[in-house]
């Protein structure tokens, strides 16, 4: 029920002049948007010019704002003139609308200032990053919508006057309590009702089609029978991975890329030392001096050090591999266990550094490492083996363009071969968008439909590639009346069991109307079935409509109707209840806010028309010239 004042507050013609705002703001001066003087103008409102160029700007920045919508869908409707001449109209119409309602402003003494112009660019998300206003994000925006600062300035004047216009007429506008009761119980309503189908399938299977009827039928409706274009493909596959099992590795092979890659076997020298760091360099001396005397590392890098993580642990630093290890360690040349250097100057102060043991490389044995060397080795060979085929077969393809012969015997495989399919349904082994978009572009089909050439190699999936041929070619169009037949016969019979059907129920249900019902029902092998109960949904089925069509039913007398289910079934109705609806409290405020926005919509729109009306409105050349 929401959904329906949703959509109904909606409204067109409010979103065509408002839409915009958020997006309409500037920081600085008014721009001269208005372009004007030149006798070639789009229209004059009330002896106000719309200028060509005006006009032109709206119908770029609309077609930048549909392309970043639409994005590739786009250029199909570019490319229909009536569609862009339907474009230019709306621009049109929304510059004549936003002009009527400026001038109307102006009347009533409506303005905007610039600094709320300011206040509002401030305040849109749309240009914030971090809940701050972002200028780059806000250039970036408007220009990605095809306009410029001073149009845009311009364009947000208008805007924001209209947006006033619109509140004012809509704040004079008031839905009474009883209203929104009444509204609601309506929107909620539940009708209960009983229904007795005509079984359209069972009717069309005692139907009769004569040949004449088919034939009739048929070249009724030929454009129905249209039969998608069709090929016959011939295609060798070159795949990578298959290539695997083919590449031979020998010893020599793996002892050579074991001795070019040792440091991928094993771990690199490591050493492990502790520091004492300080804040000056006579601090650092003394710790020095001390520790020539023998005194004890550890205890005086946890007593004096000033890097508390080292300090807690003696001063120890762990395990550090070359790549890890500073410059300041390495210049300090310490090769032995235990040997501690002078004091070293560094950025973070000066330090002194004691070599606590030496892990020398490590390397895996050859026959560790011989299983994952031969399985890179094949990889690496198989790669190298499969682009090389590729270029192989594609020299061999283009040689020689009328058949597959020559790049069948360079690859070294037979090619495969389709029966006749069409784009919907692609065998699986060429179902690739890259393989389906070389086939069905045309470039592959001769201008008489007969094959053209071979297709260049086709890369898919990163490991696997396709030379295609087309063998053979169907195009688009009418099938044949024999080869559809038994289908148009079918149609025709069931085309007869929807008419009997329809003529049935309007039988059956005048015999209801009547009083004469029973007989009726007996008489057509029906009954009423069990009682449904029916709602307003947001997109109402035909079968919806036309039980919410039927007046009321008394205590004593039902109300009947006809309508057709999803199958295409005739359904007679009988309504034998309606139960007013009934809107929650949590609801009610908004259900009568949304009631008020519509109200509002309703009143602005009569606004807009009635300025449309009386408004002196005349195009000039460039309203039609594209």
């Amino acid at each position: 029920m929401m959904d329906n004042l949703r959509a109904a507050a909606n409204h067109v013609a409010l979103k065509i002049i408002l839409g915009l705002i958020v997006l309409s703001f500037v920081l600085t001066g008014v721009g001269n948007y208005l372009i004007g003087g030149s006798n070639d103008y789009a229209a004059k409102v009330n002896g106000q010019e719309i200028s060509r160029g005006q006009l032109e700007e709206a119908v770029q920045s609309q077609r930048s704002r549909l392309q970043q919508q639409l994005g590739d869908q786009f250029a199909a409707l570019a490319g229909s003139e009536g569609y862009m001449q339907q474009l230019r109209q709306q621009s049109l119409g929304n510059l004549i609308d936003v002009t009527l309602l400026e001038q109307y402003s102006k009347k009533l003494g409506v303005t905007v200032s610039d600094q709320q112009i300011k206040d509002a660019i401030l305040a849109t998300p749309q240009f914030q990053t971090n809940n701050q206003f972002d200028n780059a994000k806000y250039l970036q925006t408007i220009q990605g919508m095809g306009y410029t600062a001073d149009n845009f300035a311009q364009l947000m004047k208008r805007q924001l006057i209209s947006q006033q216009l619109a509140q004012a007429y809509g704040e004079s506008d008031f839905v009474l309590p009883a209203e929104t009761k009444a509204m609601s119980e309506l929107l909620l309503q539940e009708r209960e009702v009983h229904t007795a189908t005509f079984d359209t399938a069972a009717l069309a299977a005692k139907q009769q089609a004569s040949d004449s009827e088919v034939q009739a039928f048929y070249d009724q409706h030929k454009n129905g029978f249209i039969a998608p274009e069709q090929l016959k493909v011939s295609y060798i596959e070159m795949d990578a991975t298959a290539m695997l099992n083919k590449t031979p590795v020998n010893d020599a092979d793996v002892s050579a890329y074991y001795d070019q890659h040792k440091n991928e076997f094993g771990q690199p020298e490591r050493r492990r030392y502790s520091v004492i760091v300080t804040k000056d360099q006579a601090s650092a001396q003394a710790i020095a001096d001390q520790l020539k005397k023998g005194g004890d590392f550890a205890q005086l890098a946890k007593a004096k050090s000033i890097d508390s993580l080292s300090g807690k642990k003696g001063g120890d630093l762990g395990w550090m591999e070359p790549e890890t290890t500073l410059p300041e360690f390495k210049n300090a040349n310490l090769t032995s266990k235990g040997q501690t250097s002078d004091v070293i100057k560094s950025d973070s102060g000066f330090f002194i550094l004691r070599l606590n043991d030496i892990m020398p490389e490590q390397v895996k044995p050859l026959a560790a490492v011989r299983s994952s060397i031969v399985d890179k080795l094949k990889q690496e060979k198989a790669l190298d083996a499969y682009y090389a085929l590729q270029q192989k077969v594609s020299d061999a393809a283009s040689n020689d363009n009328e058949s597959l012969a020559s790049a069948e015997q360079v690859a070294g495989i037979k090619a495969s071969h389709t029966d006749w399919f069409t784009e919907q349904n692609i065998p699986a082994a060429i179902n690739f968008k890259p393989v389906v978009q070389a086939l069905f572009d045309g470039s592959l089909i001769g201008h008489d439909g007969a094959p053209s050439s071979n297709s260049d190699v086709i890369t898919v999936d990163g490991d696997r590639a396709f030379v295609l041929r087309v063998n053979e070619h169907k195009p688009a169009g009418i099938k044949p009346f024999a080869e559809v037949k038994a289908q148009v016969t079918e149609l025709v019979k069931r085309q007869k069991a929807e008419d009997q059907a329809r003529v049935d129920a309007q039988k059956l249900l005048t015999a209801l109307q009547a009083g004469k019902g029973d007989d009726a029902l007996k008489a057509a092998g029906l009954i009423f079935g069990d009682v449904q109960k029916v709602q307003r949904s947001a997109r109402p089925s035909d079968f919806e409509q036309n039980v919410y069509a039927l007046p009321q039913p008394t205590a004593d007398k039902p109300s009947y109707g006809v309508s057709q289910d999803a199958k295409g079934n005739s359904v007679v109705i009988k309504l034998t209840a309606v139960n007013q609806g009934k809107l929650p409290e949590a609801e009610a405020a908004q259900f009568n806010q949304e009631l008020q926005q519509t109200s509002s919509n309703n009143t602005f729109d009569a606004l807009l028309g009635n300025l449309r009306q009386q408004a002196k409105i005349k195009f000039g050349n460039a309203a039609q010239n594209q």
